[in-house]
């Protein structure tokens, strides 16, 4: 829908996209994926016997938001921790391959590099497992990664904090962003976990998912009612410029100073919901980069994850794809329904 924004418009930010810079801190995953089919049941225990037939690695959490932004062509850099082990140098081929700059990846050797394993047949998932280590960064760790946050807040365009709850970000680290971020002028986006939401309080834009404002308000979004009052409550209580709640099949709803605007969505078809909200945080980090405002960037980012969430795994989408998606939308309000 483009009722915040024209097909005109979405061309020229996106048309911007190469020449903005987006730094982003976060808890950075590894997403392993194993494809199968299923032919029986075990003998061993009523579990299905899922074959092989071929393996994936993607970027994951923060990485996969920095891959979001590669892919439609922004410039990015990262930082975050990973472990001394076979995931970890796996995981910096990766970003080499993608071609993002791992110059602020921070190698602990006490910790294992995050991984979540998807075991997949015939396009449902049938488990995941995770290796994981979700206890703070050391102190000594923290001070490194924070030294790589001074020096790359100063060269980038827009800030992202993904908080996946893995260890990185902190209630101290957090508040040094903040201050940075407002000191260098530099807009401040989040996605956050709702454990800490309250670490959050100051940056511009904070991007909860339904169920995460509901529960950092205390209140369930039932209705219109409802999710205003949760929007309202949250805003304010995290003294932000805007509040994006990205609500599944019902869209997104933007709570600015000047009011609300609530974004339907525009998915067809909905195959797999990881890393969408990756998506979202990344494009809306990027548009906000290209100039535009918090309206444009959030009606953008639903157009994005309208895309990615069409497709299976920790998905991206390219620049032509977002376009397109944008000025289909645009002819489609033009024909006449039959």
């Amino acid at each position: 829908m483009l009722r915040y924004m024209t097909v005109e418009r979405a061309g020229e930010l996106i048309k911007t996209f190469p020449s903005v810079k987006v730094f982003v801190i976060g808890d950075l995953i590894m997403d392993h994926f194993l494809w199968g089919k299923v032919r029986r049941i075990s003998p061993e225990a009523p579990v299905p016997v899922v074959e092989v037939t071929c393996e994936d690695l993607m970027l994951g959490g923060a990485a996969n938001v920095a891959h979001n932004i590669s892919r439609l062509r922004g410039g990015v850099s990262i930082t975050g921790v990973i472990g001394r082990d076979d995931d970890g140098k796996k995981f910096l081929r990766a970003l080499k391959k993608k071609s993002i700059e791992a110059a602020g990846i921070v190698v602990d050797p006490a910790r294992p590099t995050t991984t979540k394993t998807r075991i997949i047949a015939h396009n449902q998932q049938i488990v995941r497992y995770d290796r994981e280590k979700k206890d703070g960064i050391k102190a000594a760790v923290t001070r490194e990664v924070l030294s790589y946050i001074r020096k790359a807040v100063a060269k980038a365009d827009v800030v992202v904090v993904s908080d996946y709850a893995k260890g990185l970000i902190s209630e101290a680290l957090m508040q040094k962003i903040v201050t940075l971020c407002a000191k260098k002028k530099k807009p401040l986006v989040v996605d956050p976990k709702v454990e800490h939401l309250d670490y959050y309080r100051g940056a511009d834009i904070v991007t909860p998912n339904n169920l995460e404002a509901g529960t950092g308000a205390g209140m369930e979004i039932t209705d219109a009612k409802t999710l205003k009052a949760v929007g309202k409550l949250l805003k304010d209580r995290l003294c932000s410029r805007a509040l994006l709640i990205t609500r599944g099949e019902h869209g997104m709803s933007l709570f600015e100073n000047n009011g609300e605007t609530h974004i339907p969505t525009v998915a067809k078809e909905v195959y797999d919901v990881s890393g969408a909200g990756d998506t979202v945080v990344g494009v809306l980090a990027l548009a906000l980069a290209a100039g535009a405002d918090f309206q444009e960037a959030a009606v953008l980012a639903n157009f994005a994850a309208g895309v990615v969430v069409g497709k299976l795994g920790t998905a991206t989408l390219t620049a032509p794809e977002l376009l397109k998606a944008v000025t289909t939308a645009h002819e489609n309000r033009k024909t006449p329904s039959s």
